[in-house]
């Protein structure tokens, strides 16, 4: 038996909680994984996985010694590589799940320099807005933009971005320019349906407070939105790196400039209780080093 193999195995299904999705994220049979971590207990002497029809379990004795086998795969896995990444150039495959607009806007045009300058690096994106569990997605990295992380994650902040209220010229010609965030229950606001749709955040007197907006169209995409307020439906409140083009362009115009909106942190979140492989921190560091402390798109607020 392979001792460290079978570790590694017992840690994945301990993680994914199922013999069959580690068998299918490793494309072996599930034989192999059941047969490994059953003689891992054979050689302790104790159980480790409660097997029954419906689910799997760890026992106390497996929920004690799965954190002991991420410590020493940990260490294995930092002693194997300080031997040699850091003087080798990066190489392997990175998954990474990220935000759609965000990504194909901003991120894409990072990734194809990063790739280029790094030839033995492969790299797999998932374009989704809702939060992936990086554990049983098996992704090494996640891109996130919050306003706080979730307790237990293991990140890395590497940029920021801000939002911005905007409507189109027609729109404003039609309709009126607000001119106070109260003023936006008089309008038709778009709201994005993995935020609060039905109030919006400002920042006054060093306070952030929510003001009600209401309107018939929402989306669970932000180009979709700023879609609807180029063509004058209406109003949105949308990230600057979402913004910028039409901003920059003149097709959408930036409301309620004296009232800013909370910052936004862009975080690099990592696989928890794990060894960061230096491709991946080679991608986060080259990331956050592009992306800077004031990113080109929060500078359309002035």
């Amino acid at each position: 038996m392979d001792r460290l193999e079978s570790m590694r195995l017992f840690v994945k299904v301990a993680e994914l909680g199922s013999f069959s999705a580690v068998a299918q994220q490793l494309n072996v049979a599930r034989s192999v994984v059941t047969r490994q971590v059953s003689a891992l207990e054979a050689h302790l002497g104790t159980m480790l996985i409660a097997r029954s029809t419906r689910r799997l379990s760890l026992t106390s004795a497996g929920a004690s010694y799965l954190e002991k086998c991420r410590e020493i795969l940990g260490l294995v896995e930092a002693a194997e590589a300080g031997l040699t990444e850091e003087t080798q150039a990066p190489r392997g495959h990175i998954r990474v799940t990220l935000p759609f607009s965000f990504g194909l806007r901003q991120m894409m045009p990072m990734f194809g320099e990063f790739m280029a300058a790094n030839p033995e690096i492969s790299i797999e994106l998932d374009f989704n807005d809702r939060r992936a569990n990086l554990i049983e997605g098996g992704f090494d990295l996640a891109i996130r933009i919050a306003d706080r992380l979730e307790p237990g994650d293991v990140a890395r902040r590497i940029g920021s971005s801000q939002g911005v209220v905007v409507a189109s010229p027609d729109y404003l010609a039609r309709h009126g320019r607000p001119r106070h965030p109260h003023d936006l229950a008089k309008h038709e606001c778009f709201g994005y349906l993995l935020a609060a749709r039905a109030s919006w955040a400002f920042v006054i007197d060093g306070e952030t407070r929510l003001f009600p907006v209401s309107g018939r169209l929402a989306a669970n995409n932000g180009d979709a939105l700023l879609d609807a307020a180029i063509r004058g439906l209406g109003i949105t409140y949308t990230p600057t790196f979402i913004a910028e083009q039409a901003v920059r362009e003149g097709r959408l115009e930036i409301l309620l400039r004296k009232f800013p909106t909370p910052v936004l942190g862009i975080y690099a979140i990592f696989p928890s209780n794990r060894y960061v492989p230096h491709r991946v921190r080679a991608l986060v560091e080259f990331l956050s080093g592009r992306i800077g402390p004031r990113p080109s798109w929060d500078r359309i607020r002035g």
